[in-house]
């Protein structure tokens, strides 16, 4: 079997102090740091068991998870397994680089985002320019917003030095003029797919098929945007008693709309798969767009 798994355990805490994150700057307990470690050490234990499947995952944790030498020690341990084929998390970039030399880099690989107003740009250039060395293959983002634009541009002429692809996330809860998506489209061709939510209801998507959401606990959710107090969206009882098997099958989206990459990008009538081949987990771009015209 095929599986894609976006890993999600409790870890809820960031270093950043993003306006729009509900996650900004937050804590966790040193009880729930605990809980998040045991979490993610059941998860990479059970990856490892499954010698039959051929395994991607991606770790999209609410905060930062790469400043938690867990989720670092985690990353390349997996990466070095045959039977797992991409390993890749979502990341700011604020921890260190030196750990990733560990890994295997056919198999590692990094979403990153950049915010303007959380970090000197020469810094995160500095880190990308490290990725670069090290040969880490990875995506570069930022999330749309009017203020950031200037920022991108910038950003968007470092990496392309080196041909890496800048993504351009549109930012939740803002409608774009058709000039203003057009600066943004002239960084990322691909702004077009971004630039509002889709309407996902009843059409066809890989996730609850080939593409999971797993959880802290171990549960099975078609993705993360289901709703979590809904027990008709689990798939089995549970990722480690294996029932979740059984429930994997072709089935159409159960919400009205998709407005985040990480869901749409698994709906066919898009075709991102063709755009980013086997950098789908990671946004890395494979080649020229091949999308067709967005869902409205």
């Amino acid at each position: 079997m095929e599986l894609s798994i976006l890993y999600r355990g409790p870890l809820a805490s960031c270093d950043y102090d993003c306006a729009y994150c509900p996650f900004a700057k937050r804590r966790d307990s040193p009880e729930q740091l605990r809980a998040d470690r045991a979490a993610l050490a059941r998860f990479t234990a059970w990856v490892r068991e499954q010698t039959d499947d051929r395994i991607s995952i991606l770790f999209t944790p609410w905060g930062e998870a790469l400043t938690r030498s867990w989720y670092r020690e985690a990353m390349v341990e997996l990466s070095h397994l045959p039977h797992v084929t991409r390993v890749a998390a979502q990341t700011n970039l604020s921890c260190r680089l030196d750990w990733m030399e560990r890994a295997d880099l056919d198999t590692f690989a990094l979403w990153s985002t950049y915010h303007p107003d959380q970090v000197a740009f020469e810094r995160f250039a500095d880190k990308h320019h490290g990725l670069v060395a090290r040969g880490v293959r990875h995506s570069v983002g930022i999330v749309g917003m009017p203020e950031h634009l200037d920022a991108a541009r910038r950003m968007a002429s470092v990496l392309a030095q080196d041909g890496t692809y800048l993504w351009i996330n549109g930012a939740e809860g803002h409608s774009y003029t058709d000039a203003e998506a057009a600066q943004w489209t002239e960084l990322d061709p691909l702004f077009e797919v971004s630039r509002s939510p889709h309407p996902s209801f009843g059409r066809p998507c890989r996730t609850g098929e080939s593409v999971i959401s797993v959880d802290g606990d171990g549960k099975v959710r078609r993705c993360h945007f289901v709703p979590k107090n809904d027990p008709a969206q689990l798939l089995g009882s549970n990722l480690y008693d294996g029932s979740f098997r059984a429930a994997l099958q072709p089935r159409p989206c159960p919400q009205l709309q998709c407005d985040c990459h990480i869901g749409y990008v698994h709906m066919p009538e898009l075709g991102l798969y063709d755009a980013f081949g086997d950098g789908v987990l990671e946004r890395v771009l494979r080649s020229a767009p091949a999308v067709r015209t967005p869902l409205r």
